[in-house]
């Protein structure tokens, strides 16, 4: 070991000198510790959000949808077999969908009804995996069964076997005047996809059904389409536009939900930046430290100098004393933040039950849940950037140790 690396260690653990020094070392380490912990914690928070909600929308919704610009699509065995030919396409089902108001007993509520074909339904999304009661199976053509959010079927207050009448904005012109379209379902099951907003406005019929109450025909709304790999949809409905010679509009899950996602990333950039002052802050601290250690080994330094010891030798002493402090403090930190990360789930249900309270409204955050996933290019990075920081901290004390004249630091010794 050279001797630069040995005394500045033995300046880092304090020996028979100032045990004050010491104690702002540990200081220093801990708070480097706790700003990368925090930040590490808080980004995978962001990162578990984001997938999580990317999980339940997709669970509901198609990768990507096509639709005639009327809201009709009469040729739709004609655009699945063209939409099939594209081999990023993995499948398509056809709905129908139109805004309608749900009446129980004394109580209403509007939400968008759905109908599809169960079997096909199946595979564009996970639907039949989200049931709570009941099964997609039971939506049977004629049956006029109706399957409801969980939110919904509470604000409806009909359970299993109940009936709810659904009012179309489709008129009817009877004797008495002109009247909604109405027809009775009955509720053959519900779902639960964790995000309030679907569980509260939307319900799924039999496709058959939904044609006979919408007045359609033999048309559809549209077409469901899943991928092989979600995220080349911004492609692959580009591509898809060009083959189907125009006339449809196509979209897909990153346009329809951009919001979520625009305002997820943003708010993960911003909370990055501010978390990262909190670390500048602890490494800030590192500068304190070593000038203090500076001011006190003055006389060291000097004899140092005496007996051949260059300006860089030590630079390098205390350059290794700060860095000490910045490695085991962000080891420290990542260690601490990877392992609150991963139980974070399990810590916050512990502390709900042990204080009685929800920390987290579905209404208002979309899910009832704080997950989080670690990242390790998150974590990577944060780590540079912490470390890197620390190593700056250290350059301005040192520079000042190399700089000491030995005949003024030894003239009152």
């Amino acid at each position: 070991m050279s001797y630069e690396l040995l005394i500045g260690r033995r300046y880092l653990s304090g020996g028979r000198g100032n045990p004050f020094i010491s104690f702002i070392s540990v200081i220093s380490m801990v708070g480097v510790a706790i700003g990368v912990a925090v930040l590490i914690v808080v980004l995978s928070v962001m990162n578990g959000f984001e997938q999580e909600l990317r999980g339940r929308i997709l669970s509901l919704t198609a990768h990507a949808t096509i639709s005639g610009f009327d809201g009709t699509m009469a040729d739709w065995q004609s655009v699945v077999g063209k939409a099939l030919q594209n081999p990023q396409i993995a499948d398509a089902a056809p709905y129908i969908e139109d805004q309608v108001l749900i009446v129980a007993a004394d109580r209403s509520s509007g939400a968008l009804v759905t109908g599809i074909l169960p079997q096909e339904e199946r595979k564009v999304a996970a639907l039949a995996e989200r049931m709570k009661e009941g099964s997609l199976d039971d939506l049977l053509p004629g049956q006029y069964g109706i399957v409801l959010g969980n939110e919904l079927a509470k604000a409806l207050n009909v359970t299993v076997g109940g009936r709810v009448v659904i009012a179309t904005p489709q008129p009817v012109i009877t004797p008495i005047g002109v009247m909604a379209r109405t027809r009775g379902f009955k509720v053959v099951g519900t779902f639960a996809s964790g995000m309030y907003e679907f569980d509260r406005n939307l319900a799924y019929i039999h496709m058959s059904d939904a044609a006979k109450l919408y007045r359609m025909g033999d048309r559809v709304t549209g077409l469901r389409l899943k991928l092989h790999d979600m995220f080349t949809a911004p492609r692959v409905v580009r591509d898809l536009a060009l083959s189907l010679g125009g006339g449809y509009y196509i979209d897909d899950w990153t346009r329809k939900h951009v919001n979520f996602f625009r305002s997820i990333q943003l708010t993960k950039s911003v909370m990055f930046v501010i978390l990262l002052l909190v670390v500048a802050v602890a490494a800030f601290n590192i500068i304190s430290t070593l000038v203090m250690v500076v001011k006190e080994k003055q006389s060291d330094i000097a004899i140092l100098r005496t007996v051949g010891a260059r300006p860089r030798s030590i630079l390098g002493i205390f350059v290794t004393q700060g860095t000490a402090i910045g490695l085991i403090g962000t080891l420290a930190g990542v260690a601490l933040g990877v392992l609150l990360a991963v139980n974070l789930e399990a810590l916050i249900h512990g502390l709900e039950a042990l204080l009685g309270t929800h920390f987290l409204d579905a209404k208002v955050y979309f899910m009832s849940d704080l997950p989080a996933t670690v990242q390790w290019p998150d974590v990577l990075k944060i780590s540079i950037t912490a470390f890197g920081l620390c190593c700056l901290s250290t350059l301005y004390p040192s520079w000042r140790a190399a700089r000491t004249q030995p005949a003024e630091a030894l003239r009152h010794d």
